[in-house]
């Protein structure tokens, strides 16, 4: 028997919001995995400098295994400069506050549904300075440290991916001033600009998910996670950015394809 239209409707929409709630739950979930595996002590070697995990959640990590004090690491849990202290790690902020900036504007999952458009664009503004922030400084830490140890930069595809990563995001800060303040760019369509804002930020959230990726398949992440646990963990980014494209797709792309 088919079912009606009202029917589909429903529930495609209790599909959306479900997974709208599942990447909530795995953004802040995979973020206290890593900061639980990754806690101060859980390791015997020498610690390495952060790198910069997205989702995401978007993403620096440039050091490649080739002792057992030199390991690459993915997500380690702080930098360690000559005569300082450990410095706290900066990436699964980073991943979170990417994926929670997006989330802000999803009709069926965002937290903030009950605040106005331009208040929602305010909140995802500020998480997405706060999200370059983490990746700024967790980047400047990797080059610190890499000076410091006399190592090659960008010696990995996961640390190009990264890299490209944070510049995109930059780049996509600077785009969303003009959506702030449309009068800077009267002769643009303000429609046009949040087509284009919307692309260019999906395709940098799939930029830093395919970096964080490549950051998994490091031998000490592959070596303190293994067996089904690594699969799970490979799974939160691949969610995340499912649920990213089809709210980016059902909100922009797919509407404008289908007007005349």
């Amino acid at each position: 028997m088919a079912l009606s239209v009202e029917t589909e409707s429903h529930i495609y929409r209790a599909l959306r919001t479900a997974s709208g709630a599942a990447a909530h739950i795995v953004a802040l979930g995979f973020t206290i995995f890593v900061a639980v595996l990754a806690r101060p002590g859980s390791t015997t070697h020498t610690p390495q400098p952060v790198g910069i995990g997205v989702a995401g959640f978007f993403l620096l990590q440039l050091h490649e295994a080739s002792s057992s004090h030199s390991r690459s690491l993915l997500l380690a849990p702080r930098a360690y400069v000559s005569g300082c202290k450990y410095v706290p790690s900066l990436s699964p902020q980073f991943s979170f506050l990417m994926t929670e900036a997006l989330l802000v504007f999803s009709p069926e999952s965002s937290l903030l549904r009950s605040l106005s458009r331009k208040g929602r664009a305010r909140c995802h503004w500020v998480l997405q300075l706060l999200a370059l922030l983490c990746a700024l400084l967790g980047l400047g830490l990797v080059i610190l440290h890499k000076e410091q140890l006399g190592k090659a930069h960008l010696a990995t595809w996961h640390g190009r991916a990264g890299l490209l990563a944070v510049l995109w995001a930059g780049l996509q800060c600077s785009g969303g001033v003009g959506l702030l303040y449309p009068k800077l760019l009267p002769r643009w369509p303000l429609a046009k600009l949040k087509l284009y804002h919307a692309t260019s930020g999906l395709v940098g959230y799939l930029l830093g998910s395919a970096s964080l990726l490549l950051g998994m398949c490091s031998l000490w992440f592959t070596a303190t996670v293994t067996g089904g646990v690594w699969y799970l963990a490979v799974l939160c980014p691949v969610l995340t950015s499912l649920v990213i494209m089809n709210q980016v797709s059902n909100a922009y792309l797919y509407r404008k394809r289908i007007q005349p």
